[in-house]
């Protein structure tokens, strides 16, 4: 399974070779290979897998992703919860 976390692009990088920016995951800033959407401006959203920019999307969509992720994350948690509490740890 591939999982695509969406972010902004905050910076270009000069860099010989492949085309690299910056991109804000919601305060953490990473190096992403930008070779593939060579249309993208700063202020985009862009999803990234494994360090590689896979598509542009809007600031909605973005919005939406990372609402579902916040929200799988809240359930996951619960769930652990329930179940260690469960099992009597």
């Amino acid at each position: 399974m591939c999982l695509g976390i969406p972010g902004k692009i905050i910076e270009f990088i000069d860099s010989p070779g492949l085309r690299m920016c910056k991109v804000d995951f919601g305060g953490v800033v990473r190096q992403v290979c930008i070779e593939t959407i060579p249309e993208a401006k700063i202020g985009d959203y862009t999803i990234v897998h494994a360090g590689f920019a896979l598509s542009l999307l809007s600031e909605e969509e973005a919005m939406l992703s990372l609402e579902a992720l916040q929200e799988l994350a809240i359930a996951e948690q619960q769930f652990d919860q329930e179940r260690q509490a469960g099992s009597g740890e």
